[in-house]
């Protein structure tokens, strides 16, 4: 713990709990998701501790809940993002020639497309779940993790270490995670960290364009659009979610800062 900075200790207790807040939501929020419990906009007091909000359903619940299915997606998209994106970076860089041209062009292709554009017109006209939330926001996303990894694969591609593979006569897929993937998790694990914010803030964007996780489901984006108006009125019920949302990219971009810190040795290679 001594050797942890103070800004990536910050970094870590705040996206700590927001990860167990919403592990464990049904267990701490005080009311149901949905179960109205107040009246309007009721101020914060000892029985609602964020008051409650524009149909008088407890904000501290909401927020729970609203954070268990934000971070659930965001997460998942990642991994999506991740997988799909690095796997197809790495493997256009080792195979090169056609393989290499033609799955750049076509992800120069979509990336041409304003991705939350691209987003509302595949939502407009697929049913909007949860799942495919994670697969559109993953899928759109592995374009930008996809030119990354193989930016940083060609870089590797052509080390000694990874020459003496080839020449042993090992296959693609032992190039790519034996030789390749352990030399380029530093910027990878840098790039994951933004590529989570985004995924937050993408997913709150769409609730809040109404193509997002649809009620009596909760996120933040969804509460913030749900309140807005109150707003008007001084009434900060709209503030808490925004407020969450802000502290959460903060956090894990401390945290992404740090690790990227740690592991800066990777960079050097085995070479």
């Amino acid at each position: 713990m001594k050797n942890i900075p103070i800004a990536a200790m910050i970094g870590l207790f705040f996206t700590a709990l927001y990860f167990l807040a919403a592990i464990f939501a049904p267990l701490i929020s005080p009311y149901g998701m949905a179960e109205i419990v107040g009246d309007v906009w009721e101020p914060a007091s000892s029985e609602f501790l964020l008051g409650t909000d524009n149909i008088g359903r407890d904000l501290l619940s909401r927020m729970i809940y609203g954070g268990r299915t934000t971070i659930f997606i965001a997460t998942a998209a990642t991994i999506v993002s991740f997988t799909l994106g690095s796997v197809l970076g790495f493997f256009a860089a080792v195979a090169g020639g056609w393989v290499d041209q033609v799955l750049s062009r076509f992800v120069d292709l979509i990336m041409s497309i304003p991705t939350l554009i691209f987003a509302l017109v595949v939502l407009s006209v697929t049913p909007v779940t949860v799942p495919m939330l994670i697969i559109v926001m993953g899928l759109l996303d592995s374009t930008r993790v996809y030119r990354l990894a193989r930016a940083v694969a060609v870089d590797i591609e052509v080390m000694d270490y990874v020459e003496a593979a080839r020449l042993r006569g090992e296959k693609i897929a032992w190039i790519i995670f034996r030789e390749i993937l352990p030399n380029a998790l530093s910027p990878l694990v840098a790039e994951m960290g933004l590529r989570f914010i985004f995924a937050v803030l993408f997913v709150s964007t769409l609730s809040f364009l109404g193509l997002g996780v649809q009620p009596p489901e909760a996120d933040w984006g969804g509460i913030v659009k749900e309140n807005k108006d109150g707003i008007v009125y001084g009434i900060p019920a709209a503030l808490a979610p925004a407020f969450a949302i802000a502290t959460l990219a903060i956090s894990v971009n401390l945290v992404a800062d740090w690790v990227l810190n740690r592991t800066t040795s990777l960079k050097g290679g085995r070479g």
